[in-house]
């Protein structure tokens, strides 16, 4: 079976080259050309999905209808939050070259990179606060992050991986995750065992398919 993981197009704070976290912005007009061809990509090459998960944020959501349509398929999507996008914490909205003159590029680089090494905290009474957001009405407090480093995302996503995507694959379904940069780099983070060090090499280009084939214990026989 497959799992293919992607993340969504460009969007507009990425566009902006902003910090953007769990802020829900919109795709850019690439970016939905970028979900487009993703699409467009998959069909051509005889991929088939029984079923798609992705975060609740809009830009990874609009990447994953585009994608249906392009390949014609109606299938199950389930959405969660465990899947969001890494939270930056009072960074969310920041210019990432303006971040750099204040702090330096070597934080800025392990604020973004690093596995542990988590950026300044939002605070709970900010209007950029999480728990001001009707999706995440439902939540526990202690489940809505001030910021995260790739360890905290890496917990919450292997959780939905282990709890919910997981027990897909081991019914042979091929399954599509559609998300964001560090979310998806802490699963493959997770399938493949990388170390700390070594993850903050990795780089998810938006809108470009990664691809695990895997057998029927979920051994990892081809990626690419």
């Amino acid at each position: 079976m497959k799992l293919v993981l992607l993340r969504h197009g460009q969007s507009v704070w990425n566009k902006e080259n902003k910090f953007t976290g769990w802020t829900d912005v919109e795709l850019t007009k690439d970016g939905k050309k970028e979900a487009h061809e993703a699409g467009k990509i998959l069909k051509e090459k005889g991929y088939n999905f029984d079923i798609a998960f992705t975060s609740v944020l809009k830009r990874a959501n609009d990447t994953l209808d585009i994608v249906l349509r392009e390949m014609n398929l109606n299938i199950p999507v389930y959405y969660n939050y465990k899947l969001n996008e890494r939270h930056y914490g009072a960074l969310q909205g920041l210019n990432k070259d303006e971040t750099k003159e204040k702090y330096g590029e070597e934080q800025v680089h392990l604020w973004r990179r690093s596995a542990s090494v988590r950026p300044p905290a939002l605070d709970v009474n900010e209007e950029r606060y999480p728990g001001n957001d009707i999706k995440y009405k439902g939540l526990n407090k202690k489940d809505i992050p001030l910021t995260e480093c790739l360890l905290d995302t890496m917990k919450r996503t292997v959780e939905y991986y282990e709890s919910e995507i997981k027990k897909e694959l081991l019914l042979g379904k091929n399954v599509l995750v559609v998300a964001h940069g560090n979310s998806l780099r802490s699963i493959i983070k997770y399938l493949e065992n990388i170390s700390d060090e070594d993850i903050m090499n990795i780089e998810l280009p938006t809108g470009v398919p990664y691809v695990y084939e895997m057998d029927e214990k979920l051994k990892i026989i081809n990626k690419f």
